[in-house]
């Protein structure tokens, strides 16, 4: 399974749900990096971060270590972290250090994105993305056109993403679809740990990386 960092879904009877966390809600509230209403700032993501460096997000980012790595390593850079689930999210909220000001977590729904942002974003990060195996449910893909169509209206300038996964099936449907939609492939990895291993990562690639299996890697451009 390559859900995008959904650990902390387990099986029950042939359902997935989620774990609970203990205190959840006393986490979240008590967290200044966290938004629940990221509607509100649509539009003025350069005024909440109080200045006007690029906006990194990642769509899906779990547990949080990928995006809270490269908010301690890149200061110049303002990184956005959106997850759906709550139980996921607070693990995120709970590692980032005390003073880190570059980086907020979105309690949010990917299919809402182009409802968040208005022409802000610099870059996308597609992590370990749920891959939607079967055909007909292609187009809930976040390579998919139906999301390729709300990034082109969040983007700033120039439009960068770059995605990882183990799921070949997913990375060769999103080579296709990037393509489709006129992204340049700049960067094509069938196997990134041996290619040019990455200074930072992600808890789902540290694990299949262990097990020797391959990481594959996208960086795609799109002129303005």
């Amino acid at each position: 399974m390559c859900f995008n960092d959904f650990c902390d879904k387990i099986s029950v009877g042939g359902n997935m749900r989620l774990r609970n966390v203990k205190n959840k809600e006393e986490i979240m509230s008590a967290s200044t990096s966290l938004i629940r209403n990221p509607m509100d700032y649509k539009g003025k993501w350069r005024e909440y971060f109080g200045n006007n460096n690029p906006i990194y997000v990642e769509i899906g980012m779990g547990k949080g270590k990928f995006i809270i790595e490269n908010a301690l390593t890149h200061p110049e850079i303002n990184y956005i972290g959106i997850e759906k689930y709550d139980s996921v999210i607070v693990k995120g909220l709970q590692k980032i250090p005390e003073g880190l000001n570059n980086l907020v977590m979105v309690r949010g729904d990917a299919y809402e994105i182009e409802e968040m942002f208005d022409h802000e974003i610099d870059c996308i990060y597609l992590n370990f993305s749920d891959p939607w195996p079967k055909n007909r449910h292609h187009l809930r893909r976040l390579s998919s056109k139906v999301f390729l169509e709300k990034y082109e209206s969040i983007f700033r300038n120039e439009k960068i993403i770059e995605m990882r996964t183990d799921n070949r099936e997913l990375f060769q449907y999103s080579l296709v679809s990037f393509s489709m939609f006129n992204y340049v492939l700049e960067e094509v990895s069938l196997d990134l740990h041996k290619d040019n291993m990455p200074e930072i990562t992600t808890e789902y690639e540290d694990k299949f990386s262990s097990k020797d299996m391959p990481i594959y890697f996208v960086r795609c451009t799109k002129g303005v």
